[in-house]
Formats: structure tokens, C-alpha cells, sequence
């Protein structure tokens, strides 16, 4: 591996900010925790291009000058960037305006969400250093080895992405991926709605009545307190407290003391009178979750069809050499079905690929045959076998 530098000085990132801005494309990695916080704490950034390798101490130095670089023409290439994207935009205010996943990428060709150490494997026959997966990049002085292990990530990034170009650009799909780089550059990854907070909550899903409107309320109550303290929801109230307070309806601090997983110490203090808050505005709100539209099927009346709508969705991935996850998932086969307008695939390369198959398998003019060990789409014959 090539040395890096590590920057710990707003001189110095300057200088290598500098140097970045002549760059037509860069690699671009975070290291960062959310494990006792809320929002992503960023605590190693690593840059990559030709010649150059830099390693960035956020703990350091102020990282607002990145927003710049960000916005610039400069294309950033990362692995499974999502999150990453998520830390840029709190820490700088900006994330890469030209974005290039090699994750994603990948999927195009065949891999299924492929790790960035099975990438470098596929790719260039090399391994990644794997002992420091688990570290705390928080902790400082950062050790030689950890440094070594962070740097690896986008030492041959740019490789990489020569490589994947050339294979995409071969196979015609290099579009398809730039039109799903440009699909998780603008996805929104602002503060979550707290009011939707509960519907993460698989138990409280089964609710009904009053019970899911104060879930809700008491839901949407501890996301707000979460992001405002910038600790973990689960540091804040359980799930299953939240459960048993919405099922219980607690109306005083004793009465919530005695829930199932509320401390009453915190039920007799002032987070207890803001949860009992919450209760009564939940109460009080009789809120209930949308009934789906009377023309519209509901799931179970989907379910045999997106069962056998997803079983040839996943063989024509494989046929296609495509990671199946990156062609339809089973909720983008529930959406065609059901006839949402902003399904994914009745939308660009999707609906030419199964889009459209998938619709006159719905409609019935097309069937699925087993054969040879594959799942078929073929013209429906309309003749009973029985």
C-alpha cells in the first residue's frame, strides 16, 4: 500500500483541499459511530487520488471547507455511500454532487451487495487487512495498524472504478447505474418524521384503537428527545415500554411506573411527565392509521401473486447477471402489483427488464412455468390442465 498522510491541522487540509480541487475524480471513504449517539458521529474521513492519499482527523479540525470540494465537478467514488452521504451532510453541510458506488455498481454486474473487501478480491486479486473492522475510530492516538486498515479502504479505489466502468460501459448498463448513483445522491436523509417513528416498532404495528394513537404519539415523543440529547431512541425508552404504556394507558406517575420496562425513577421525574404528555395527546388525538383505498388490494389479497411475481423477478436477475435486491425487492413487486404510480418498476430500466413482463403476468395474459430448475415467464396457452 502507498503512505498516507495523516491531517490533524486546518493548514494542512487546506493544502490537501488544494490539491483535491484539480482532481476530476477522487476516493472518498468515513469512518464514523452512531452506536451511543443519535446522529453519526464522523471520526476518520480518507481521501484518495492519483499520487495522494490522506487521512483527516475530524476530531481536529473543522471540516466546513469540504462543502466546496463537495459541490464541486469533482466525481467522489465510494462504496456503499449511503450512510456515508448521511455524515458528509452533517459534518460539512454538503454531500458530492457527482457520485460514483462501486457497491451499487457492482450489482449491475452480477455481484450481490457485495462487500468492499469481496470487491478488491473480484477485482485486483488482493485482500483487505481485516483486524481493525471493529475498532473505535473515536479513540485517539489512532495506532499505525488502524491507520493502515482505514487508508486500504480507497488506496485502489480508483482502480476499482476503471475497472467496473469498463465492464459496465460492455454490457450497455453503465446508464442504469448512473441513474441509481443519482437516485441515492438526492435520496433525503433529513431528520426522520417522528409522527412515522412508531411504524418501526414491529409490535406496535398489531395495535389497534386508542393504543396505536398513543404509540404513536409516545413514538414520535422519544424520536424528538433522541435527537435532541443525540442519544440512541433505545437509550431513551424501549420498544416493548412503549408497547405496554400505549396498551395500558398510564394517567399518573404510579400508574406509569408500573409499566413493563419504564424505570420509576424516570416514570416520577420530569421524562415521566413528558411521556404521560404523550399519552394523553395520543389519547386525546384518536388518531388511526389510513385504511388503504377500497379499490386497492390489501396484502394478504397480493400475497400469491408477489409470491410468484418475485420468484421470477429473482431468476431473471440471475439470468441477467444482476444482484436481484438491485432489480426489485419484494416491495417494489407489491408496488407494481398493487398499481402504485411511483413504482419502482414501472419506472426506466426496470420497466423494460420485468416491468412490463410482470404486468401481463398480472393481467394474465402470461404464465410461469418451472423448467429445468428455472423459473420461466412464457405465453399463456389459457388452456386448464385439469
Amino acid at each position: 500500500m502507498r503512505p498516507h498522510r495523516f491531517i490533524d491541522t486546518a493548514s494542512e487540509l487546506a493544502s490537501a483541499l488544494d490539491q483535491l480541487s484539480t482532481q476530476p475524480r477522487y476516493a472518498l471513504d468515513t469512518e464514523f459511530h452512531r452506536e451511543r449517539t443519535y446522529w453519526p458521529r464522523v471520526a476518520l474521513l480518507q481521501f484518495a487520488w492519483p499520487g495522494e492519499l490522506v487521512l483527516i482527523d475530524p476530531l481536529e479540525v473543522d471540516l466546513a471547507p469540504l462543502k466546496d470540494l463537495m459541490e464541486s465537478e469533482s466525481l467522489a467514488v465510494l462504496h456503499a455511500a449511503s450512510q456515508d452521504l448521511e455524515v458528509l451532510e452533517l459534518a460539512c453541510g454538503a454531500a458530492p454532487h457527482h457520485l460514483f458506488d462501486t457497491q451499487i455498481a457492482a450489482g449491475f454486474l452480477g455481484m450481490s451487495t457485495p462487500s468492499l473487501a469481496s470487491l478488491h478480491e473480484r477485482e485486483l486479486g488482493v485482500q483487505l487487512p481485516k483486524g481493525h473492522r471493529l475498532t473505535d475510530w473515536l479513540e485517539r492516538p489512532l495506532r499505525d495498524a488502524q491507520l493502515d486498515y482505514a487508508a486500504a479502504d480507497v488506496d485502489r479505489l480508483l482502480e476499482i472504478h476503471d475497472l467496473l466502468i469498463t465492464q459496465l460501459e460492455a454490457r450497455g448498463r453503465l446508464p442504469w447505474a448512473e441513474e441509481e448513483f443519482e437516485i441515492l445522491r438526492c435520496r433525503d436523509r433529513g431528520p426522520r418524521e417522528p409522527l412515522e417513528a412508531w411504524r418501526k416498532i414491529k409490535e406496535a404495528r398489531h395495535l389497534k384503537g386508542t393504543a396505536v394513537s398513543i404509540a404513536r404519539s409516545v413514538a414520535a415523543w422519544r424520536e424528538r428527545r433522541a435527537a435532541e440529547i443525540d442519544q440512541p431512541v433505545r437509550f431513551i425508552l424501549s420498544d416493548i415500554a412503549i408497547v405496554a404504556i400505549s396498551q395500558s394507558a398510564p394517567g399518573s406517575p404510579e400508574a406509569l411506573g408500573k409499566v413493563r420496562g419504564v424505570d420509576r425513577g424516570m416514570a416520577k421525574g420530569s421524562i415521566g411527565s413528558q411521556v404521560l404528555v404523550a399519552v394523553k395527546e395520543g389519547a386525546e388525538a384518536e388518531w388511526r392509521p389510513p385504511r388503504p383505498e377500497k379499490h386497492r388490494p390489501d396484502a394478504r389479497e397480493l400475497r400469491p401473486a408477489v409470491a410468484l411475481v418475485a420468484a421470477w423477478v429473482n431468476q431473471l436477475a440471475r439470468d441477467k447477471e444482476l444482484d436481484p435486491a438491485l432489480l426489485a425487492t419484494r416491495a417494489d413487486v407489491e408496488a407494481l402489483v398493487r398499481g402504485d404510480d411511483d413504482a419502482r418498476l414501472a419506472e426506466g430500466w426496470r420497466a423494460e427488464m420485468a416491468g412490463g413482463p410482470i404486468k401481463r403476468l398480472v393481467a394474465g395474459d402470461a404464465a410461469l412455468a418451472f423448467e429445468r430448475g428455472s423459473v420461466v415467464l412464457e405465453e399463456r396457452s389459457r388452456r386448464s390442465v385439469t
